[in-house]
């Protein structure tokens, strides 16, 4: 089904794989008659093109991007321009798309919701930007139909930002990398690799873009395959996919731990653009007759079965088929690992799930940009036709990704089918991606055509002695198991027909209800602020030493945005940077708040001209340790904060709260035996704080210990390679290592200047 090379290969005339090792070598060579050097293949990439492009530095080892557009939703875009304003924005100097799909429903905090959507509208006025109201569209499916185009680079402050399919290089990254490229600055990254996806065949009647992209997730997720590298989907199977099911497919991408996506393109996309008016906008993607890959994933789609992602995690991947076939071994699995990630704070079990032998689940539902595609949603009409879902406890719904997607399926009847079988259509809307719509009842199970299914992203609350379940399915086996009243049951089980319906785009609706700028600002135009929108607080510069005290020691084998600030309930206090800290760790470490705040009076007490120590007595009696061997040290060169261990923090979102709610609580750093995604790190550096490694092993330190860093910042200037650091312990100084990591010249300044803001303010 699926095979990763063990290192990197060739690709030849696009169809046409050659190892390199001395047989591939040997093999290329008689193929096409010459030598290949790795150094010239690798630009025959499309990846390496499309980025060669967007370079605006000399060296394409070191890369400082220009993107083409840019795209925000709003639980981002009013932090991203609040720190833009503070910074010195003026205009917008590129299309900025501000989305409104996140609190589309406001119905929680009164009118705090809103208020950010009033706000982005008079920012898109004043800066020259473009709106999306609620309820049109979800902001991937915006930008597919909008925004995307063969060759360019869009950035978006979402994680799924992945447009590849349609011959457009996205990322999705934390808010401070929106901010840059507003300030006319650049996204500096080493030339990533690329791995080639390598498709054959054709996927079986009933399998969908969901099971390919789980099937890919699974192999690659635990081994760090493609992590912050660059998927280029190519060969000839490719041809056999449409342009939505490669839409699908491409979305999950991110739950690789992937940098970005592109696909080879063809007449199909060329039609998608047709359909869509923007004709102009597609360009023809193949690699070179010569392209070196640093790995490839060869997949024979023919071979891919309907798949299904068990809590907690998008790679804990099965087939249906395995799943439904050793219930009692999987699901005794799916609890063990369940332990873990809920740290035995509420019961759990599947047992209950299993029925005279089948496994029925509590909820369905298909949305957002992953699962409220067209295509999608036609099959599952197919699937569901003449059916109904009973009127028992499972609860199906449907949520189309744009207004054109809906007003489509209303004409041709897709709409009247599903609604008929007691399903429900809604709008367009992200909510159940994150637990903000569609709450399942405690102790339930749902099946969801969405992108994660990490503990509580579904919205219950471990804290209140919920917790609710998530798999990850493709819309066709979910269509099949609600045609079976909640019976799980795989797609390649139905035995109609699948109709070939076609898509008609209507742009009016867009037309009649986006605000669209042209990129003419209105500098006049005032700004909307609510009361619940507020300015980030004050942040210092990093001193020459710095006292760190651990308020959470976190050992799971990888730590989610989603537990370092969580989804959901918090989304509407986005905009304010106080009241979001509150709600830091909630889920994963009650206290942590309580213990940042703590020891973050003694920073308030030096700033205000004060002794640390005279504010908190537990600084007091570790800087009486440190004072002992490093003498000098005093009020004027001494910061104190808090920091956290994780093994592998930052897999998911590309939130930058993740970061910057921790800054504001007093944080100055994270140490981690690793990072899950360059954007999480990304977001510790643009918020100041010192992205630390430690080697995996006993840690030197526990929860609640001080330590002392003394000239960090003379070391993060003259990149020292090695950071001494000592552990303030049964009154004496034991030393250890530290390492930062590799940090390009201005991620340096931006610690050193306390924050991204600061940076810009000198």
């Amino acid at each position: 089904m699926i095979k990763l090379s063990e290192g990197g290969a060739y690709l030849v005339n696009g169809t046409a794989l050659y190892e390199d090792n001395a047989d591939g070598k040997a093999a290329l060579k008689a193929a096409i008659g010459r030598d290949a050097s790795v150094e010239e293949a690798r630009k025959g990439t499309i990846s390496y093109g499309i980025l060669a492009s967007h370079n605006t530095s000399d060296n394409m080892d070191k890369l400082k991007i220009r993107f083409d557009k840019l795209t925000s939703h709003d639980i981002t875009f009013v932090g991203i321009i609040q720190t833009a304003r503070a910074s010195g924005l003026e205009k917008f100097p590129m299309p900025y798309v501000l989305t409104n799909c996140h609190n589309s429903l406001c119905a929680v905090g009164g009118t705090i919701n809103e208020d950010d959507h009033m706000f982005g509208l008079s920012c898109a006025k004043k800066y020259g930007g473009v709106y999306v109201p609620p309820h049109q569209a979800v902001i991937h499916q915006f930008a597919r139909e909008m925004l995307a185009g063969g060759g360019r680079m869009i950035l978006g402050s979402d994680s799924h930002t992945r447009y590849g399919a349609l011959g457009t290089m996205a990322m999705g990254e934390g808010g401070p990398e929106l901010v840059k490229q507003l300030l006319n600055q650049t996204y500096d990254i080493n030339m990533p690799g690329v791995v080639a996806v390598y498709m054959t065949g054709a996927p079986a009647k009933g399998v969908g873009p969901q099971d390919v992209a789980l099937a890919i997730i699974g192999a690659v997720f635990g081994n760090g395959y493609v992590k912050n590298k660059v998927m280029e989907f190519v060969g000839p199977g490719v041809s056999s996919l449409s342009p939505d099911f490669r839409i699908g497919v491409d979305v999950m991408t991110t739950e690789t731990t992937c940098l970005s996506s592109i696909w080879r393109t063809d007449d199909q996309v060329k039609e998608f653009y047709d359909i869509h008016g923007r004709s102009e906008d597609y360009k023809e993607l193949n690699p070179a007759d010569v392209a070196y890959y640093d790995g490839v994933i060869e997949i024979d789609l023919s071979k891919i079965k309907p798949m299904i992602a068990m809590p907690f995690h998008p790679s804990n991947t099965y087939t249906i088929e395995e799943l439904n076939a050793n219930l009692t071994d999987i699901l005794a699995d799916v609890e063990k690992r369940a332990l873990v990630s809920l740290d035995g704070q509420v019961s759990y079990s599947l047992k209950d799930k299993v029925k005279n032998g089948k496994f029925v689940v509590d909820q369905g539902i298909i949305a957002g940009c992953a699962g409220g595609g067209f295509e999608n949603i036609c099959a599952a009409a197919d699937i569901l036709k003449g059916k109904f879902i009973g009127s028992d406890g499972f609860t199906l719904s449907v949520y189309p990704a744009s207004m054109p997607v809906y007003m489509e399926l209303i004409k041709n009847g897709a709409a009247a089918t599903i609604m008929q079988t007691g399903a429900v259509m809604k709008t367009a809307f992200c909510g159940p991606c994150f637990g903000a719509g569609d709450t399942p009842a405690n102790n339930a199970f749902s099946i969801r055509h969405s992108t994660r299914n990490f503990p509580n992203r579904e919205g219950s609350k471990l804290q209140n002695g919920q917790i609710a379940s998530v798999a990850l399915m493709d819309a066709r086996s979910i269509a099949a198991t609600a045609a079976n009243k909640g019976v799980l049951t795989p797609a390649t089980d139905f035995d109609g027909d699948f109709t070939k319906y076609k898509y008609y785009f209507d742009s009016k609706i867009y037309e009649n209800r986006v605000f669209d700028s042209h990129g003419v600002a209105d500098p006049d135009t005032e700004i909307v602020f609510g009361p619940n929108i507020k300015d980030w607080p004050t942040m210092v510069a990093l001193p020459e030493n710095v006292l760190l005290q651990v308020v959470s020691e976190i050992h799971d084998p990888v730590t989610t945005t989603d537990e370092l600030i969580p989804s959901g309930e918090t989304s509407s206090y986005r905009s304010n940077p106080l009241g979001l800290a509150e709600f830091t760790l909630s889920r994963k470490d009650p206290e942590y708040v309580g213990r940042a705040k703590a020891v973050q009076k003694a920073q308030k007490a030096i700033e205000a001209g004060k002794c640390a120590g005279d504010a908190v007595p537990e600084v007091a009696e570790a800087m009486k340790v440190v004072k002992e061997t490093f003498k000098d040290v005093c009020k004027e060169n001494l910061g104190v904060g808090s920091t956290i261990f994780a093994v592998k923090p930052g897999d998911g979102s590309a939130r930058e709260q993740a970061a910057s709610c921790q800054k504001v609580l007093g944080g100055w750093a994270n140490i981690a035996n690793e990072y899950a995604t360059k954007r999480y790190r990304s977001n510790l550096i643009n918020w100041g704080m010192l992205p630390f490694l430690i080697e995996k092993g006993d840690l030197p330190f526990k929860n609640l210990d001080f330590i002392f860093l003394p000239g960090i910042r003379a070391a993060v200037e003259n990149k020292d390679e090695v950071i001494k650091a000592y552990v303030v312990s049964d009154g004496a100084l034991k030393p250890f290592d530290l390492r930062l990591g590799e940090l390009t010249d201005k991620e340096r300044q931006i610690i050193l200047k306390g924050c991204l803001i600061n940076y810009n303010r000198v």
